[in-house]
């Protein structure tokens, strides 16, 4: 007799979470559409690409590819070190900011343990804190910028083991001036560890400046943005020691392949070619801003390599303009929180790519306001 099939029961907390990942990929988005999109404005990738020192240093890299990466990405976090005046010791690096988000909620977040973050912020971390069994409490935003103050207190309030913020902030594109982080910080209880997002931090006017063995503050930053290497998985964490240290319980130490630490180290030494992006990215920034102020529309202030456009109305017409843009080759994406989900986000890119939103903009804020009409 045939034996009845059974699954695996899942642990717990897993057993508990939908079969969800927190965002959609435009190549999936693609595949549904059944055509290649035309702009591709809606992952915050850098589409002015990675240094040519990079691309040199990850191709000659690739010979040596049957070989495991370094571990404990010597070289690199010695560069890391020098660039941002610290030790190896102060410098973790992993698979971009999201796995360096996930290794510190397994750290530091027990089931059942509650965990700051703000109402429609970075999902991927929501997404950590409930794989882990941590109870999330949400601080909404206070003028389309994260509220610093508003975070603090309610760590004070709930004991939270965690608190997250990112600055420039994603999805709203808004900073914090170094002193509002400051402020924050020295209300922070010794007991809980601040992780802040710094994803968009070249594109920043200015950054705090954190005493670095301060054990309460977790600096996360990355090589997707402004190196443009969002495809090699690239990132680290800056913290006093003891902190980092602790990663080596729960990384994988084989996580960070072999090129992506070739290329990170060369971007890394190309200061010039940073300089160049930036530069790159702030004219696409007022190139976007005038895109939409040329369709009535209100362009958020933005210190990242993207630009939050209020529709002027309300998430339904946003998710509209989104849908027929979709439908007409644009990828963009929006926040899905009121009131920001009035706005929808568009990435910095080449001027071809703007040339295509700025053809598809009108034509799809007309189909859209006829939609919910």
């Amino acid at each position: 007799m045939a034996r009845a099939a059974h699954s695996p029961r899942l642990a717990p907390i897993p057993a508990s979470l939908p079969d969800a990942v927190p965002f959609v990929g435009p190549e999936t988005l693609e595949r549904l559409r059944g055509a290649p999109f035309r702009a591709r404005l809606g992952a915050n990738e850098n589409g002015f690409g990675p240094s040519h020192a990079a691309l040199a240093a990850m191709a000659a890299a690739l010979p040596g590819i049957w070989k495991y990466g370094d571990p404990t990405s010597h070289d690199l976090r010695a560069a890391l070190a020098l660039h941002h005046g610290v030790t190896p010791e102060h410098v973790v690096v992993g698979e971009g900011i999201d796995a360096l988000l996930g290794l510190a909620v397994r750290l530091f977040v027990g089931p059942g343990d509650p965990v700051v973050t703000s109402d429609g912020g970075y999902p991927t971390f929501v997404y950590h804190v409930a794989g882990f069994g941590g109870v999330l409490h949400k601080v909404p935003y206070r003028d389309d910028r994260q509220d610093p103050e508003a975070l603090i207190a309610t760590v004070a309030r709930t004991g939270a083991r965690l608190v997250y913020l990112c600055n420039p902030d994603n999805p709203m594109g808004g900073w914090l001036e170094p002193g509002r982080i400051d402020t924050a910080l020295a209300g922070l209880p010794d007991d809980c560890l601040l992780l802040l997002d710094e994803a968009y931090g070249e594109f920043a006017p200015a950054l705090p400046r954190i005493d670095p063995d301060d054990p309460r503050v977790l600096r996360l930053r990355t090589f997707s943005k402004a190196y443009g290497m969002a495809g090699a998985r690239i990132g680290y964490a800056l913290g006093t020691p003891s902190v980092i240290r602790a990663f080596d319980r729960v990384r994988n130490h084989f996580g960070v392949n072999a090129i992506a630490q070739a290329g990170a180290l060369a971007a890394l030494q190309d200061g010039d070619w940073l300089d160049r992006t930036i530069g790159q990215v702030a004219a696409a920034r007022d190139r976007i801003a005038a895109i939409a102020r040329d369709n009535g529309l209100t362009p958020l202030p933005s210190a990242t390599n993207f630009v939050a456009i209020d529709c002027g109305a309300d998430g339904a017409l946003a998710r509209a303009v989104l849908s027929r843009l979709d439908a007409d080759g644009i990828f963009v994406r929006m926040p899905w929180v009121a009131p920001q989900d009035r706005c929808i986000r568009v990435s910095c890119g080449p001027e071809a790519e703007l040339d295509a939103l700025a053809d598809a903009l009108p034509r799809a804020l007309a189909a859209a306001r006829t939609d919910i009409a």
